[in-house]
């Protein structure tokens, strides 16, 4: 008999991200001015502390974002950032921020010609599992743009979650690097909190994070990734008969539930092999398989690599960087 699993889907889930390394760097910008960010393996994020900022991902992915807002872009996509749309069509050379994040910067980038107009803006980097984050990024926009301006008092957690980070960031104290972590996790969770809520279609991933009685099959999953789940068992934590929850599980998440699980335990495992020192045996223990050989076959259908191979792989990649 299968306990029931009582942790809520998203605190799991951000257990296996491993959202850490953030650091920070203020921009002061004046008058005419352009940034622009690379590719990169992070959750970004910029919280407009005075003006305003527009921001472009593509031709069809652009905002705008005053004081008080807070913009996400979850995947770490490129982008460029102007005062203005009206700057973004100019030939302004943008600013390339990427390498100037290193660790927390304190006194601030400055950019564009002095004027009376001042934006400034708080831009966090946190290094984020992007293939364990892979459901959650694929599930959110790519850029997500939370505001307050038609509201005469920002949310409670906004209020108290700025206030600690402009706390910390004014100032290194023990424990600075942990705290900053955790406030990006806080911001993170409020954002996509703020999201789902918002969401008119509930009928995907994010919605079975926060659904009832899927929830329950989810942290199960997460949180015991080595039980011998089966379609019956995870019905049980969902107190649903076998067909129903197959059917719904299928419905709002995509695929059946033992293929989540089984996609879920190789992303699992591929962590295990990049970021441990476990043996194959003890990771193949820990996804569910008792055969270091069953094991093996099946990561190397899916990944083309057996597991050793794709451990040596990825130290020489970061080796060589």
């Amino acid at each position: 008999m299968i306990d029931h699993v009582n942790m809520d889907a998203l605190s799991k889930f951000f257990d296996d991200i491993h959202l850490n390394k953030s650091e920070y760097i203020y921009i002061k910008a004046q008058g005419e001015w352009a940034f622009k960010t690379q590719d990169q393996s992070a959750l970004l994020a910029y919280i407009v502390l005075t003006g305003s900022v527009y921001i472009q991902l593509n031709v069809s992915e652009k905002i705008t974002a005053r004081a008080g807002d807070i913009i996400l872009i979850p995947s770490g996509k490129a982008h460029h950032a102007t005062d203005s749309k009206a700057t973004a069509s100019k030939l302004v050379d943008p600013v390339d921020i990427t390498p100037l994040f290193n660790g927390h910067r304190h006194d601030p980038i400055e950019l564009g010609s002095s004027t009376s107009e001042n934006t400034l803006l708080l831009c966090l980097r946190c290094q984020v599992d992007t293939y364990m984050a892979g459901p959650l990024i694929n599930a959110l926009p790519s850029i997500m743009h939370i505001q307050h301006e038609n509201q005469t008092t920002p949310p409670e957690w906004l209020q108290i979650g700025l206030y600690f980070l402009a706390v910390e960031t004014q100032k290194i104290q023990p424990g600075h690097d942990k705290i900053i972590d955790h406030l990006v996790s806080i911001l993170l969770i409020e954002c996509i909190r703020d999201h789902i809520q918002q969401m008119s279609d509930q009928q995907n991933w994010l919605g079975a994070l926060t659904h009832p009685e899927l929830s329950n099959a989810l942290s199960a999953i997460h949180s015991q990734p080595e039980i011998s789940w089966t379609v019956e068992s995870l019905a049980e934590q969902c107190c649903m008969s076998r067909s129903k929850f197959a059917n719904l599980f299928n419905s709002i998440i995509g695929e059946p539930p033992l293929t989540y699980l089984q996609h879920y335990r190789f992303r699992l495992a591929s962590q295990y092999l990049r970021t441990s020192n476990l043996s194959i045996q003890q990771i193949s223990n820990k996804v569910g398989y008792s055969s270091e050989t069953a094991f093996s076959q099946a990561f190397k259908r899916v990944f083309d690599l057996s597991p050793k191979q794709y451990r040596q792989n990825y130290i020489g990649t970061n080796l060589d960087e």
